[in-house]
């Protein structure tokens, strides 16, 4: 799975990266070096502008852990921040958005755990990697909104809009540390992955990248991520690996 994650790039380089033509600078993220669950986070996706009917490529935040629209309340969100590539065209959570709710979020790369035995006088604890190409990664993802029935449907806080990443099953040199790992789009790709009218199963699932054996590096990080609270780049600092399973 993918549990956390990091995000550093300004939202203007993501703007001019993927060809954004809406974003709001009020709403621009800090650079985030340890995402959560349920954080918000960057996404490009394409909507229909209600206006002129035309598709808009926009630049949005959302919230980490996607509560489908049917949900009758927005407790399960954090259970829901991945979804498994191999089913998610049959899942209720997840059919409809993959048919035509779709983005990228990107990443500089995620933080998986593998469990270090108690020795030498330490107790066990779970030893964070942070796996990354070594460039951005555009992360498949859905999103969807959800309503607040409770609030007027003019109040802003009456919707809510969240997103899940997809996964697969990790390659050799990821599935050292978890054997699942997002899928990412290629550049090339991402015109077709947003676009919402392009609904055909087939050809959506083969837009969606594992990044071949070789492209992920991996290398242990301090414990201090472990933390959802730690942020900054010291937690992307080499650390020893007692697992010898790093790059």
């Amino acid at each position: 799975m993918c549990g956390r994650f990091v995000s550093t790039t300004e939202p203007g380089d993501l703007v001019a990266l993927l060809d954004v033509a809406r974003w709001n600078p009020t709403e621009a993220l800090a650079p985030s070096w340890n995402v959560a669950p349920t954080d918000p986070i960057p996404a490009v996706l394409e909507r229909v502008d209600h206006d002129t009917g035309e598709v808009v490529r926009q630049l949005r935040t959302l919230r980490w852990g996607l509560v489908p629209s049917w949900a009758k309340d927005r407790s399960g969100a954090a259970r829901l921040i991945n979804a498994r590539s191999e089913t998610v065209d049959q899942k209720p959570s997840f059919r409809k958005a993959f048919a035509a709710r779709r983005c990228v979020i990107p990443a500089d790369g995620y933080y998986e755990w593998r469990p270090v035995p108690a020795g030498d006088g330490r107790k066990a604890y779970k030893q964070p990697y942070f796996l990354s190409t070594g460039e951005l990664m555009l992360m498949a993802g859905l999103y969807e909104f959800w309503r607040d029935a409770s609030l007027p449907e003019d109040d802003p806080a009456a919707w809510l809009a969240t997103a899940t990443i997809l996964t697969t099953d990790a390659t050799d040199s990821a599935g050292r540390v978890h054997d699942r790992m997002p899928l990412t789009i290629t550049r090339q790709d991402v015109d077709s992955w947003l676009d919402p009218a392009h609904s055909d199963r087939a050809d959506l699932h083969h837009l969606l990248h594992r990044p071949a054996d070789g492209d992920i590096l991996v290398r242990a990080v301090p414990t201090a991520v472990n933390r959802v609270a730690e942020n900054g780049p010291q937690l992307l600092a080499e650390a020893p690996d007692p697992l010898g399973i790093a790059d």
